[in-house]
This record gives C-alpha cells, structure tokens and sequence, in this order.
C-alpha cells in the first residue's frame, strides 16, 4: 500500500535527576496521537494512520518530525472528532482524530476505517503526568488563576491520589486495553518517546517501514539545539524546533512524593507490558 499524503493532528518536557530515578525503576511509557488523511490527486480518502495516545506524551514531537518526509502533510490545528459528540455528530466530512483515553474512540475508529494503522508514541508515565500539571499550571498563572501545588492533588492524606486525573490519564493498560480489544497488534507501531528525544532518526525509520512510507528522513534532517536542550529538524534549508512550551521547566515535586509515584505506577507498567507481548520499543533503551 502506497501513503501520498498523511493529515495529521495532535489529540491530545522535569527535575531531571528525579525522573531519571523513575524511569530506571520503573522501566515504564507513555503516549499521545495524531490522525492521517490520504489523498488520490485532490480527492480526499479515509485516514490510513492515527497516533493514539494521551496529552504531554510526544505527539507533537513525532509529528513534526513525520512531517519531514516529503510525502506526509500536516494539519495546522487540532480538532477533537472521534472523541467530542458534537464534533463526531458532524460526520466524517468533517473528520479530525480523537484521544487515546476517551473509551468511546477505538470502535469509532474502526467504524471509520477498520485497516487504519495505529501510532503510540510511549514516555515515562511519571514524566507524562508532571509534564500534564506543568502545562496546566504555566496556563492559571498566564491567565491569573489560582492554582493548587502537585503535591498536593498527586497525594490525599499521604498517599497517592487514584482520583487524580492526571494520574489516570497515566495508567496506560486500561486505556491500552480498550484499543487491543478491537484492532489486531500488528495495526499498532509502538514508537518509544524517551529514545526519539535521545535521537530521533532511529525511531523515524521504524515509523516510515510501518507505513510503508519510502525512505526519505535521513540523520541530517537533525541537529542538536544545544540551547533547547532538544533535537531541531531541518530540512530544504529550513529549520524547526518545537514550541517554547517544550522542554519547559516542570513543577516542583519533593522526592518523598516522587518516590511514592513511582511505586504506584510499578504495577499498571507491569500489566500495561502483558497487555503488549513481545520486543517493546524500549526494551533495550532503558525505559523498560
């Protein structure tokens, strides 16, 4: 199957000694997604490929670095379809993509296009849900709202807080799940979230074979923003570096807290790694 076009949205970076901790006990990731439209000449078709996944999970990142490849077209704003009833009421001619999360979005997705090709982009589920009460917390404070410390809606009388949703938003197996349970493993490419920040073209290799995209990225469309602190991409003499809002500086979490998050999420990893049998992204990356 040839790709001509993909249309891609956005659905939905830390005390860094901290997270590292986390991510060497935990051994865990995350998520977020993205949609694709092919296109025969002008007449629009179906889209062929989605990424899933929740927010502050890498999608934006992944997505502009597909959009590299000379064949891969993306949209400029997000739009909630599969996940918002007004919006889906619209119809598919006004079709955007939807959350990983949202329950109601797998069987959607399949209605729409039962051979689309999934997406998951995967981060430490503790980085993700910091970076979550970070971008949250950077809007109260531009907007002058009142706002509460992590501390206190991670934990509720000194334990972690299941109600938090930011913590939920987290627990990759249940919303993972829901997804297995309608589309074949072999329609979903993991794509490993800590190792494209690492260094992307590995990872943007293995997603172009999984759409079946010719290989047009290639190493030099990266370079290191040593005043980022992040991978920029260039290409046609151009180049991109994701928004300020990346990399942005995360809330503050005493250690105490920080550990006790990581001993919550010990055993949602490990049955969000039942639910993917076989080589996972990370496995020899460190994150797993």
């Amino acid at each position: 199957m040839l790709w001509t076009v993909l249309l891609a949205l956005l659905v939905l970076v830390l005390l860094q000694t901290q997270l590292s901790t986390c991510l060497r006990e935990l051994r865990s990731h995350s998520f977020s997604s993205l949609s694709s439209t092919l296109y025969n000449g002008t007449q629009q078709r179906l889209p062929g490929a989605i990424i899933i996944g929740v927010r502050k999970g890498g999608t934006r990142a992944l997505l502009e670095m597909l959009n590299l490849h000379p064949d891969v077209k993306v949209a400029k704003a997000e739009v909630h379809y599969f996940n918002v009833e007004e919006h889906y009421r619209r119809g598919l001619s006004w079709y955007h993509p939807g959350y990983f999360s949202s329950p109601e979005v797998p069987a959607r997705v399949w209605d729409m296009n039962p051979a689309v090709r999934l997406l998951l982009i995967v981060r430490d589920p503790a980085e993700r849900l910091v970076s979550d009460y970070t971008q949250v917390l950077h809007n109260r404070l531009t907007r002058h709202k009142p706002y509460q410390p992590l501390e206190e809606l991670l934990q509720h009388k000194g334990h972690i807080n299941p109600n938090y949703k930011a913590l939920q938003r987290s627990l990759y197996h249940q919303h993972l799940s829901r997804w297995l349970e309608t589309f074949p493993r072999n329609q979903i490419h993991v794509v490993d979230g800590d190792a494209l920040i690492r260094d992307p073209f590995p990872e943007l290799k293995k997603a172009e074979r999984f759409l079946e995209l010719p290989p047009k990225i290639s190493p030099s469309n990266f370079y290191y923003n040593t005043t980022k602190g992040f991978y920029c991409m260039q290409t046609d003499g151009h180049d991109k570096c994701l928004d300020e809002s990346k990399g942005r500086p995360h809330a503050p979490l005493s250690a105490q807290a920080f550990k006790k998050l990581c001993h919550y999420f010990r055993k949602p990893n490990k049955l969000f790694l039942k639910w993917w049998v076989g080589p996972f992204p990370g496995a020899n990356s460190g994150i797993l």
